[in-house]
């Protein structure tokens, strides 16, 4: 073979090495419902709901049955979501509300939050539907880093179709203000589909959208078809009940409708998609927990794990499930990982990419540490917490009340407390979350670095 040859051969093969290196990276569509019962679809086990849409990204990924939000209400979760770390480490220990006087959290302005990262590789950011992490100007979407804000700014909708809160329309696109006509979940998914359109426009550039629903929320008003739709179908079913069960289907379907945009566009083949919900859901409005104690508020399981599955087609074994626990923080670093971004902050989260990819993964951490801090005369301003450490879990679910200790494989309904018959467990825990507590709230006469992370 001559050296001409040899020479042309190399080019071609560095060029085809070349081309590999510089496939496209992947897009991300983060979905997440507000206070989705664990039992409230039906892969889920609800048997008078039906959730085809969300079911099908379900069995096209992993189911995890074991993912923890990081608080039992909505803003924290949202915070540690998009920060990697727990929320008192980001200033968003409870619900941040219109009013002062009830609000209690502020995004902390040191805090480097997703999309931000994500544009140093590249990605264009958008988040459509429910921020809930700020009203003052500095801690909008756009300036903490997302490119595009369709949504609502607050933390609930006093009625899903005049879309106001305390009589403020929190609408935005962008930092306009906007007064858009028709249901919630339709428009956030209308949004979704004309973003998805509009993003196939330049399929070389990756995109990372934040699609957070408020439904199904309170107040539980999904669309009057909807709900005439269940009524008929399911015999016997209380009204409060049927209302929450329309409110899921109709969110499921605007799913649907995002999800076959996507692969109309031709993307899908290249996008994970993540479905997780921000806390547990309300029992007082009809929500399903399935077999877990209580729901959203409480530190018992019913608020805290949520239904949770990821997809990326080619990647991710379809009809998998793994029991691997996760927080809802360590969706942040998974995502990076992902992109191929090497945060350089300290963060809490840590990336289940090898579990997603069938690999053995060492468990995340030694604890699980959860903590809510809330108003009125039921918290007084003070905190709610839980740790988990193996099979035991330790929690406080009211701040007037003695820690109790359950053991979740012998007693997944905690239903009897072991703290007097298993002190050790108990002390051991109980001194894990003070060191934990003490760490969010480190202050000039603890030495700085005195209090290590949690394991």
């Amino acid at each position: 073979m001559s050296c001409l040859a040899v020479f042309v051969i190399v080019i071609v093969l560095l060029q085809s090495s070349s081309s590999v290196g510089a496939a496209p990276k992947p897009n991300v569509i983060l979905i997440l419902a507000d206070d989705l019962g664990y039992g409230d679809l039906s892969s889920y086990g609800a048997t008078d709901l039906k959730s085809p849409h969300i079911d099908r990204l379900v069995a096209s990924g992993m189911r995890f049955s074991n993912f923890y939000a990081n608080c039992p209400v909505c803003s924290p979760t949202r915070a540690a979501l998009l920060s990697g770390k727990y929320q008192d480490r980001v200033g968003v220990p409870g619900v941040i509300r219109t009013h002062s006087n009830n609000n209690w959290g502020y995004l902390s302005a040191e805090t480097t939050l997703l999309p931000v990262l994500l544009k140093s590789a590249g990605y264009h950011s958008a988040i459509i539907g429910k921020w809930h992490l700020g009203l003052e100007e500095e801690n909008r979407p756009n300036q903490r880093g997302f490119d595009h804000f369709h949504g609502f700014l607050g933390d609930m909708m006093d009625d899903y179709y005049n879309h106001l809160r305390h009589g403020n329309n929190y609408m935005r696109l962008n930092n306009e203000t906007i007064d858009p006509t028709g249901h919630a979940t339709d428009l956030f998914t209308q949004w979704s589909c004309d973003y998805l359109r509009e993003r196939a426009k330049t399929p070389e550039k990756p995109f990372f959208l934040y699609l957070a629903y408020n439904a199904p929320h309170t107040p539980i008003q999904p669309p009057a078809d909807w709900l005439k739709k269940v009524l008929e179908r399911e015999k016997g079913i209380t009204e409060k009940r049927a209302k929450l069960v329309a409110l899921i289907e109709h969110l499921d379907d605007g799913i649907g409708r995002v999800m076959r945009t996507l692969k109309e566009t031709g993307m899908a083949d290249n996008t994970m998609i993540i479905f997780s919900s921000d806390n547990g859901g309300q029992l007082s409005a009809g929500a399903n927990n399935g077999r877990l104690r209580d729901g959203k508020q409480s530190m018992y399981e019913g608020g805290l794990k949520v239904p949770t599955a990821l997809v990326w087609p080619g990647k991710i074994k379809p009809g998998s499930q793994t029991a691997f626990r996760a927080m809802s923080m360590d969706l942040f670093p998974t995502i990076l990982e992902l992109a191929g971004v090497s945060p350089n902050e300290d963060l809490d989260g840590k990336s289940i990419l090898p579990t997603l990819l069938g690999k053995q993964q060492p468990k995340l951490r030694h604890h699980l540490f959860f903590r809510r801090r809330e108003g009125g005369l039921r918290y007084n301003g003070k905190t709610i917490e839980a740790v988990i450490r193996g099979d035991w879990k330790l929690l406080q679910n009211n701040p007037f009340e003695p820690l109790e200790l359950y053991n979740l494989k012998q007693d997944p309904m905690e239903k009897n407390d072991l703290k007097t018959k298993a002190p050790r467990i108990y002390r051991e825990l109980a001194a894990a979350l003070r060191r934990e507590i003490q760490r969010y709230g480190e202050i000039p006469w603890q030495r700085k670095g005195s209090i290590p992370a949690p394991e």
